[in-house]
């Protein structure tokens, strides 16, 4: 299935000054549209590009009418605001006020007519572990944070069922890549190699689905304009281990030596496997389809060609 471009829109973004939120933010305003962000109060300067700024000092907080008023006069809401505080936001209770507030966002969406909503999700809705997570896979969150996002999904695909209103659910995979945080692995490897220090790794083995926070970024920003809706795996499709992945970032620099694997425990909970299947529609720009459906037209107006069918002598 392919979706055909359409015109550039309004687009109102949570979440605009977050590691994948910025990638966003870029990339929607490289494909011309009209950004609007919802940001908190003096940190306009984490912006990626340009936009119009409104501000919130706790968008989860936000009273209904703020909510309705930010959304006024655009087309699509992309949400991609939420508590991750590294080492907290698994099972946070912060994750219950980001549900809370973001139904009612959805509903102000609606009190607004916005046509589109865009919700950010995670392959940690998925039950785990797996090396082939299709978007009809079985969803069994094991974290509070991969369970609230469950059920805002769920709570979303129902309610607007009944509206008229195209919802999409991108499930973010394993990002990496600028604005990620310090103690992340991708960042963590790269300090020790610059360094030139031992990177102290588990062994290893896990198979994950890397892909970088710009493209990942640039895949959620042309969701906007494919408007493919429904759940939506934002991944690479690529199985890599763990280990071959990171002497891949070693190799760069011919530091694979630096590299101590099995010297550090795997994660409690760690799945053996997170793999996705990418189902992102192919984008057909409208000129084309309009070019192909003029050529299709001048094709029939000629009539048939027997060089065609079999019958040329």
């Amino acid at each position: 299935m392919s979706l055909t471009a359409t015109q550039p829109k309004r687009v109102l973004l949570t979440g605009a000054t977050g590691f994948v939120g910025r990638h966003i933010h870029r990339a929607l305003i490289e494909d011309g549209h009209q950004v609007r962000v919802l940001i908190r109060p003096g940190s306009a300067d984490r912006l990626a590009a340009a936009a119009d700024i409104l501000e919130t000092a706790d968008l989860f907080a936000e009273t209904f009418p703020h909510l309705v008023a930010a959304c006024e006069g655009v087309d699509t809401l992309v949400h991609a605001a939420w508590f991750v505080e590294p080492g907290r936001y698994l099972e946070a209770e912060e994750n219950l006020a980001c549900l809370s507030g973001s139904l009612a966002l959805a509903r102000a969406a609606v009190e607004a007519g916005v046509a589109q909503v865009i919700g950010i999700g995670t392959c940690f809705e998925y039950q785990l572990p797996s090396d082939r997570l299709t978007v009809d896979s079985p969803l069994r969150p094991e974290t509070l944070y991969a369970a609230t996002k469950v059920a805002l999904f769920t709570a979303l695909e129902r309610y607007f069922a009944g509206k008229p209103v195209r919802f999409s659910w991108a499930r973010l995979f394993y990002l990496h890549g600028e604005g990620e945080h310090p103690n992340r692995l991708v960042p963590y490897v790269r300090a020790c190699l610059a360094e030139k220090k031992t990177a102290k790794l588990s062994a290893g083995t896990q198979l994950r689905d890397f892909l970088d926070v710009a493209e990942a970024g640039r895949m959620i920003a042309s969701i906007v304009s494919r408007e493919q809706a429904g759940a939506i795996n934002i991944c690479s499709g690529r199985a890599i281990t763990l280990r071959a992945f990171v002497e891949e970032i070693a190799e760069e620099t011919g530091q694979r030596d630096l590299l101590e694997f099995g010297s550090a425990p795997l994660r409690p909970g760690d799945p053996a496997a997170v793999v996705g299947v990418s189902n992102l529609a192919p984008l057909v720009p409208e000129r084309a389809i309009h070019d192909e459906s003029r050529d299709q037209a001048a094709h029939q107006s000629r009539g048939p060609d027997p060089s065609r069918d079999g019958h040329s002598t």
